[in-house]
């Protein structure tokens, strides 16, 4: 397989064995930039495994992984904006400090995108992480995350803590003003809630891919949503 100038992300025949047990097993996937792509599965499918892998704090037990031509590693860090599954930020420190630390970490942080984000949310600045709840700080997380104007941006279940109510204006932050020259991976369950967003879909079970599509494909071929395609499917391999 030959990398093109137009992929983003790209594995090649990738497996991951952790001693006796395959966690992903000879995955290939390329992302073009402009994509929003949703990767879905059930517990123990490799989502997070893949996750790991790409952000470089896994290494593949065989095959390879480009992003934008690299493999992960410190250069690719740069270009890649990583939001995990569970809330790491330190509870010592005060929001407005995690605005200075992105903006003296990372080149491409938009401070200002930030702090608008944080006013919208009714977040104030001053407080210190160990005070807000823990959906806050979930949602404080990924505004640092999105206000970054990286490449590839990795999202590990960014709505998964977040109250019905906050959830929309999280959703259109995912997307707004991402640029077209970049694309988000987004892992989640809650599909019928950001199914509006995506343009692909990659169905992982048991380490293996076993759909990579288009939604406009699997709504104009199987005439159903893709939450309701990916619970029929998922029904039907359980059985």
């Amino acid at each position: 397989m030959t990398q093109t100038s137009d992929t983003l992300l790209r594995l090649q025949d990738v497996s991951k064995r952790f001693g006796k047990k395959t966690a992903l097993d000879h995955i290939s996937l390329e992302i073009a930039p402009g994509r929003m792509v949703g990767l879905l599965g059930s517990n123990g499918s490799g989502k997070s495994t893949l996750i790991k892998l790409i952000n470089g704090l896994l290494v593949p037990s065989s095959g390879q992984i480009f992003i934008c031509g690299q493999a992960p590693g410190p250069e690719t860090k740069a270009i890649v904006s990583y939001l995990p599954e569970r809330t790491y930020l330190p509870d010592t420190v005060r929001v407005k400090g995690l605005l200075s630390f992105f903006r003296d970490f990372y080149t491409d942080f938009d401070a200002a995108k930030a702090e608008e984000m944080l006013q919208k949310l009714d977040i104030d600045p001053s407080s210190p992480l160990k005070t807000l709840s823990k959906g806050t700080r979930e949602k404080v997380q990924l505004i640092m995350v999105m206000s970054r104007r990286a490449r590839v941006y990795i999202l590990d279940e960014p709505i998964a803590g977040v109250d019905p109510a906050a959830r929309d204006y999280i959703l259109k932050t995912i997307i707004q003003d991402y640029s077209e020259d970049a694309s988000i991976l987004l892992s989640t369950h809650l599909i019928a809630d950001v199914e509006q967003l995506l343009d692909d879909v990659i169905f992982l079970k048991d380490g293996q891919i076993i759909l990579s599509s288009s939604v406009e494909k699997i709504r104009d071929t199987r005439h159903q949503s893709v939450d309701s395609y990916f619970r029929e499917v998922f029904s039907c391999s359980q059985n």
